[in-house]
């Protein structure tokens, strides 16, 4: 890492633990906790190839890191206002190549200007391995990956994920153990994704693909 990118890495730090205290974008309260959060995003950086869309992107983790490091061009996709006008912020004072686009996730994948566009996607804590599938694979061009960090996966969702993957256009590649829980699940796009999804704004999340209840409970 060069030392522009570190200067940089420093500034984001700093620009969140400001904004946070304005708009809550996330739980860390301290340079040395938002410094762990950055070195976390840090790690799916040898499978990030080209155009990056971060879906959900809060404070701007892991895309922000990312294309700071990788110099690679960068869409947030964000729907809370006081966060997309931080993320709007910081990416004019670090100067990156970025476009912040306020709109939930299945706004997005439906609209023709980002549709298919992408070369990786990223998305943190925004669901059940199914929804975030359903929320970034069609905004990725065939050929391009969705890189996914998750805690512990059971085989129930494994399972799901895999068959949400072929309905989507998508084929879930490898599944990466990096320590104890935490895992990147890298799902690469191989054929274009049916125009019925994503499915209308709050249904991915609701009734994730190929995720059916679980035993016991309601449907």
């Amino acid at each position: 890492m060069s030392d522009a990118a570190r200067a940089r890495l420093d500034r984001y730090v700093a620009l969140l633990l400001a904004g946070n205290e304005r708009a809550n974008l996330t739980a860390a309260r301290d340079a040395e906790a938002v410094a762990a959060h950055v070195a976390d995003a840090l790690t799916i950086a040898p499978y990030v190839e080209g155009a990056l869309v971060d879906v959900g992107s809060g404070g701007g983790l892991p895309g922000i890191p990312l294309a700071i490091v990788l110099g690679v061009p960068l869409t947030l996709i964000e729907s809370v206002g006081k966060k997309a006008r931080f993320l709007r912020e910081a990416v004019a004072a670090l100067e990156l190549d970025a476009t912040v686009v306020e709109a939930r996730a299945e706004e997005a994948g439906r609209d023709p200007a980002l549709r298919e566009r992408f070369r990786s996607a990223t998305a943190r804590a925004v669901g059940t391995l199914p929804t975030v599938l359903e929320l970034t694979l069609p905004l990725l061009a065939v050929g391009g990956a969705a890189v996914l960090q998750r805690g512990a996966l059971d085989e129930r969702e494994r399972v799901a994920a895999a068959d949400a993957a072929r309905m989507l256009g998508g084929e879930v590649v490898v599944e990466h153990v990096i320590d104890g829980e935490r895992r990147v699940v890298l799902v690469r796009k191989v054929a274009p994704t049916a125009a019925r999804f994503p499915r209308r704004s709050g249904v991915p999340a609701k009734r994730p693909l190929c995720l059916g209840p679980r035993a016991g409970t309601p449907a």
